[in-house]
């Protein structure tokens, strides 16, 4: 059942939402060694929320929209008293001591918080590989990997233990696992969705967002997670948008730009099999009423480039204050220097560690304006150029990811070709606009491949319509 199918049956008391959970911590029990989605699985809070549920409903008490509904958090998002590491060990068992705003909405929308997933450490990464952990493995095919770096979040609902997630979106790292592992994935605007209580990655790129197995069903948690939140100082001040009520709309008299610079012709490394479904995405949309015609952001072809120096340089400053005083373990030192040297050392895993130089290093006296200047000066150009886009175009689409879901090790030594699975997503986080990936058939070695729609700023609206299109029209080969 999808999941406004399984909180419809709990409020009309045909389903209980403790029969509801058991039936999905069955499912985690008998796969989950397998697939190591979980960082925490919260198996006595998720019962009590359960069965405070059904009291609720016994007591003719009104319940919210994702009633009785299991949800599973990326671990980079605030749980009261509950471990929240973002896969590192120098957050090892820290307890926050509030909720993060999206887990506030959920808790009051109903839905069963069931656990905390796996993800590369502080999101950086896009396998699921670089986790302090041990790595998440795709449940449609165990040898591969499950995308990054929400990878457990996108694995948790690939496999059945949840029928919603929550991820973060910095540089792709909610539609690049959805592609991956056969789902919807959204990045909503940048703004949309509070970051109150996310711990940051690159705070002017980080978004949260959901996964789902179906465009109805993400629709639903975007809903709930939506609204401005005065906590956080870049929430929009907007109600949650309506999509719910759209999805049957269709693209009649939409116009849709193939975005050139994304779809093989301005990138390298984009699979054939990926773009063929492209190709039978867009006679899916023409048939449906759109125009479809090829479309160009020339600058979007210098997004990874500005991507890797702004989002390290953002990380090198927020991950600062990890410096074994104030948070998780320490390693003793000589001198107050030598603790904090220790502690980071021990602490962080390698990939955090070269970003974290990374970004020291652009922002460094001497290099400054010649590399984060330059990079913030590109990021406007793909704002401009995006920007006359959207004066002809109501929505672009392009392939989500290069390839298919990857081998477990194979991009581990070479961090270039890991960034290069990105090159399709970054553009629209380093813009704040919203994107997201629907599953559109398999490639030629039978895993899922995802399209990537993207839309101006506050744009969800119109992309769930050409979403659910896509979903109606089964993404047949």
């Amino acid at each position: 059942m999808s999941a406004l199918e399984l909180a419809a049956a709990i409020r009309s008391g045909e389903r209980s939402a403790v029969d509801v959970l058991e039936e999905h911590l069955a499912v985690i029990d008998a796969r989950e060694d397998e697939i190591h989605a979980f960082n925490l699985v919260m198996v006595e809070q998720a019962r009590r929320e359960a069965v405070d549920i059904d009291a609720h409903l016994a007591a003719g008490e009104e319940l919210g929209p994702l009633a009785g509904v299991p949800v599973a958090l990326k671990d980079n998002m605030c749980t009261r008293g509950v471990p929240t590491t973002c896969s590192s060990k120098i957050l090892e068992g820290w307890k926050p001591p509030y909720d993060a705003t999206v887990v506030q909405r959920l808790t009051a929308a109903g839905a069963v918080i069931i656990g905390k997933t796996n993800m590369d450490e502080f999101a950086m990464g896009g396998s699921t590989e670089n986790s302090a952990f041990g790595p998440t493995r795709n449940p449609l095919d165990t040898s591969r990997v499950p995308g990054g770096s929400s990878g457990g979040s996108a694995a948790a609902v690939a496999a059945g233990f949840a029928p919603l997630s929550l991820g973060s979106d910095t540089g792709g790292s909610i539609r690049q696992p959805a592609a991956l592992c056969g789902l919807v994935g959204v990045k909503p605007t940048y703004g949309r969705v509070s970051r109150y209580g996310l711990v940051a990655f690159a705070s002017s790129l980080d978004q949260i967002g959901p996964f789902a197995a179906t465009v109805a069903d993400a629709a639903l948690l975007l809903e709930v997670i939506s609204g401005h939140d005065p906590l956080d100082s870049t929430s929009i001040a907007e109600p949650a948008p309506g999509l719910l009520s759209v999805l049957d709309q269709g693209v009649e008299g939409l116009r849709i730009g193939i975005l050139d610079e994304l779809s093989g012709h301005g990138v390298e490394g984009i699979s054939p099999d990926v773009l063929a479904r492209l190709d039978a995405a867009v006679e899916a949309l023409t048939a449906a009423g759109a125009t479809v015609e090829r479309a160009s952001v020339p600058a979007t072809v210098y997004g990874l480039s500005a991507y890797y120096v702004i989002a390290p340089a953002e990380a090198s400053s927020n991950l600062s204050r990890y410096d074994g005083v104030r948070f998780g373990p320490r390693t003793d030192g000589a001198t107050t220097n030598e603790m904090m040297v220790a502690t980071r050392t021990e602490g962080f895993g390698d990939e955090v560690k070269r970003r974290i130089m990374l970004g020291t290093y652009a922002l460094s006296a001497g290099y400054y304006d010649a590399y984060y200047g330059k990079s913030q000066k590109v990021r406007t150009l793909i704002l401009k150029d995006f920007a006359k886009a959207y004066e002809k175009f109501d929505l672009l689409i392009s392939p989500t990811a290069p390839t298919t879901a990857f081998p477990l090790g194979a991009k581990t030594e070479d961090p270039m070709q890991m960034y290069l699975q990105d090159v399709c997503t970054i553009p629209s986080n380093l813009a704040g606009h919203p994107a997201m990936s629907v599953p559109f058939g398999v490639g030629d070695d039978g895993l899922p491949v995802g399209v990537q729609i993207l839309a101006p700023a506050m744009g969800e609206a119109t992309m769930f319509r050409a979403a659910a299109v896509l979903e109606k029209s089964g993404g047949a080969q």
